[in-house]
């Protein structure tokens, strides 16, 4: 699928977007019911649909966690969290429910006590100063694949901080 022939968002509206490359991501508030939001990431968009929804745009190349939740009667029948890298024209991605196109899947984590322990993970790096943007997208993948081994997932640090910044200062 190109970003030309990008699918209409609920009920046919389609957003005013500022660029075409940007990774758009539909929110949905309806209080004990349906929450979708964003835990962190940079947004160049915004377009309010209605009381309970909008959509959201992230620049190409950037990082953010969306975080979908949803109830019936009964309880919670979906936790979920996702920390995605927005995808520049014409590189490969991954689609998710929600996001347009899609992105590349750093992240994804379902049921509660593992959103839990990666929502933890991204406090544990804002307490040290750090914007989760600007993690290591390894960092993210290692949360992934330890908490899916059933493994504790080893701490960020400013010195693994640091060592991301000065690779990706040397990377072309």
């Amino acid at each position: 699928m190109t970003r030309n022939q990008t699918p209409r968002m609920r009920g046919g509206r389609q957003p005013i977007v500022a660029t075409p490359s940007t990774t758009l991501v539909e929110l949905t508030w309806i209080e004990k019911r349906i929450e979708h939001w964003i835990r962190f990431g940079h947004k160049v968009h915004e377009q309010v649909l209605d009381q309970r929804h909008r959509v959201v745009g992230f620049a190409p190349n950037t990082t953010f966690a969306f975080v979908r939740w949803a109830a019936n009667d009964f309880g919670t029948i979906i936790s979920r969290i996702d920390i995605l890298r927005a995808v520049r024209d014409g590189e490969p991605f991954q689609t998710l429910p929600f996001v347009r196109p899609g992105g590349d899947i750093l992240l994804k984590v379902d049921r509660w006590p593992k959103v839990e322990r990666v929502l933890q993970a991204v406090d544990a790096i804002e307490a040290l100063g750090i914007d989760p943007v600007d993690v290591a997208p390894d960092h993210w993948r290692h949360i992934h694949n330890r908490l899916n081994a059933g493994h504790e997932p080893r701490p960020y640090t400013r010195e693994r901080h640091h060592a991301w910044l000065r690779r990706r200062r040397a990377e072309p």
